[in-house]
């Protein structure tokens, strides 16, 4: 079989299962799986231009994209007036001062290498950001706090929300560049799950800017509200010439337009990432991968590179959270968890193929479609592979309380299988 006859037939493949969704199950599932399959992928995306290009084992993902997810937040929604009058600017002079205390500490090792002037500095600083954070940041949560009790964001639009996240994460990611990429692989993982912890508490609790586990609902979207589609006549008429009910046609409506959207941002992610892999650039980045003494005997600054693509795999997680985001509507930072943003994006880039851009596409789609239809067909199927046994056998009722295992189960069989029988992924890197 060739490679592209091969890509092609297991694309159709994905295709056919998402449609089969709809018309077995519901269209609206399949918008379901479809939209988060478009988002996954650009996670994959993301995470294989790290892994698969470039050799660099970064476990944070969760991190990034949960970083992104903040930063559409704070750029779309709209700002909370009261809030800034209670204390923003004074939060954000206190930013400055923990900034600038950081950065001085920086150049006064540099210029004098005194680790007690540079504590010093430091205590100093941090006393002072104190002083001018608490009161402000206790302002600002005191104003309504059931409702806002934060400072909101600069109420641009949602799509530019979308390159902030990117931009976020990337600073990010450079931050933690700087000082991880120096590890070895193993530290490196670590440092980054590490990482991504802190950054995930530092939203949960930093309630004045993200509201921390009170979430922020109602953020807006760049498609037409529900309630407007249901009360405008030309679209219940329209509904209704299809069959539908105004409900159900705005639902639809809705998610079809953000797969327009999501659609375009992954082509456009797909096309820049394998134009970078087809350059001169993508050659340097496989040949370090491969072997990076040789690389740096060439007069390669291999650090720099890694650090390079690092940044930019971390700005398209970056992305495609402030999409998942946007979708939902909400941010839940109690949401992010390592096994969904993590663990199960590196099962989709082994299974897809790491090193291949299209494998790594085609594992976030597949990958999510079983991830979600396990839900909902596990229970069915242990129900069934049990009906003969005695209703008091205590294997039956073990196995049927263990079905909400069913995913783990599933995705850990699809790994061994795939890793036994093509060990490179369904598309291997040519």
């Amino acid at each position: 079989m060739s490679h592209h006859f091969r890509t092609f037939a297991l694309f159709a493949l994905v295709a056919v299962l998402i449609l089969g969704t709809g018309v077995l199950q519901s269209w609206d599932l399949a918008l379901v799986i479809l939209n988060m399959g478009l988002i996954s992928a650009i996670m994959a995306l993301g995470v294989n231009l790290q892994w698969g290009i470039a050799g660099l084992f970064n476990v944070g993902i969760m991190g990034f994209v949960a970083v992104g997810g903040m930063a559409v937040m704070l750029t779309s929604y709209a700002p909370v007036p009261e809030a800034w009058a209670a204390g923003g600017a004074r939060a954000l002079l206190a930013l400055v001062i923990g900034a600038g205390t950081i950065i001085g500490a920086v150049v006064l090792w540099k210029k004098t290498g005194n680790r007690w002037l540079v504590a010093a500095a430091i205590v100093i600083g941090f006393i002072v950001y104190r002083l001018v954070r608490d009161p402000a940041v206790d302002a600002i949560e005191a104003v309504n706090p059931a409702g806002t009790g934060f400072l909101g964001g600069l109420g641009l639009p949602v799509v530019i929300g979308w390159m902030a996240g990117g931009l976020v994460a990337a600073g990010a990611a450079w931050i933690i560049g700087k000082t991880a990429l120096g590890l070895r692989s193993d530290y490196l993982a670590i440092a980054t799950l590490g990482i991504s912890e802190i950054l995930l508490a530092v939203m949960k609790n930093e309630e004045w800017l993200t509201r921390g586990v009170k979430n922020v609902t109602g953020l807006p979207r760049p498609v037409p509200d529900p309630l407007e589609l249901q009360n405008d006549p030309g679209f219940v008429e329209s509904a209704a010439g299809w069959g539908l009910d105004a409900t159900a046609a705005s639902t639809l409506y809705i998610k079809l337009g953000y797969t327009l959207y999501f659609t375009a941002a992954l082509i456009l992610l797909l096309v820049l990432a394998q134009l970078a892999l087809n350059s001169p650039w993508g050659r340097m980045m496989r040949a370090i991968r491969d072997n990076e003494t040789s690389s740096r005997a060439m007069g390669k600054d291999v650090t720099f590179r890694h650090l390079q693509v690092f940044v930019l795999g971390s700005a398209i997680c970056g992305i495609a959270g402030a999409m998942m985001t946007t979708l939902d509507g909400q941010l839940i930072p109690t949401s992010y968890q390592p096994l969904r943003y993590t663990f199960l994006i590196w099962v989709m880039v082994i299974v897809g193929g790491s090193g291949n851009n299209l494998g790594a596409v085609l594992g976030g789609f597949l990958i999510w479609f079983l991830w979600v239809q396990v839900e909902t067909v596990g229970p069915a199927f242990m129900t069934w592979i049990t009906s003969w046994m005695a209703d008091d056998s205590m294997l039956k009722a073990h196995l049927l309380d263990s079905v909400q295992h069913m995913r783990l189960l599933t995705m850990g069989v699809i790994l061994l299988v795939v890793l036994r029988f093509s060990p490179r992924g369904l598309l291997p890197e040519r």
